[in-house]
């Protein structure tokens, strides 16, 4: 389902073998919460998605793992950054900002962090809408 509604969006994505289940589960130990439905199933079907220009649309279940570990855990970031630990991120503009679910509290809306401001901004209702958005510019990279 994902690959299709993807597929027929304007603009490049190019998709990556499903993940393995063995790999989501990982992600989510890492994460200490199981990732959110439609995250999880999307990655059943692909491993990420990259734009035309290689930006991650969406990260594979490897690197939501590593990148997620890697903010929480940085020391310097507790004091220059409020928690990240609400955030779920699994996508970058490729300019340093990251996009974000609220997987803590259940919740499908989908921010974008600006990693110089620290500002979390709403841009998408839910994944699908952040995927059509992104793929068809209306969201800026």
């Amino acid at each position: 389902m994902w690959i299709e509604t993807v597929a027929a969006l304007p603009g490049k994505a190019v998709f990556q073998s499903p993940a393995a289940e063995s790999s989501l589960t990982r992600c989510a130990t890492v994460l200490g919460r199981p990732l959110p439905a439609d995250l999880a199933a999307l990655l059943r079907e692909s491993d990420g998605i990259e734009g035309e220009y290689g930006d991650g649309i969406v990260w594979s279940a490897e690197r939501i793992a590593s990148e997620n570990r890697s903010l929480r855990e940085n020391a310097d970031f507790r004091f220059l950054h409020m928690p990240f630990e609400p955030l779920l991120f699994f996508a970058d503009a490729g300019n340093g900002d990251l996009f974000a679910l609220l997987s803590a509290i259940d919740r499908p809306d989908v921010f974008v962090w600006d990693h110089e401001t620290d500002s979390r901004t709403w841009v998408a209702p839910n994944l699908a809408t952040y995927l059509e958005l992104r793929l068809t510019g209306r969201i800026e990279a």
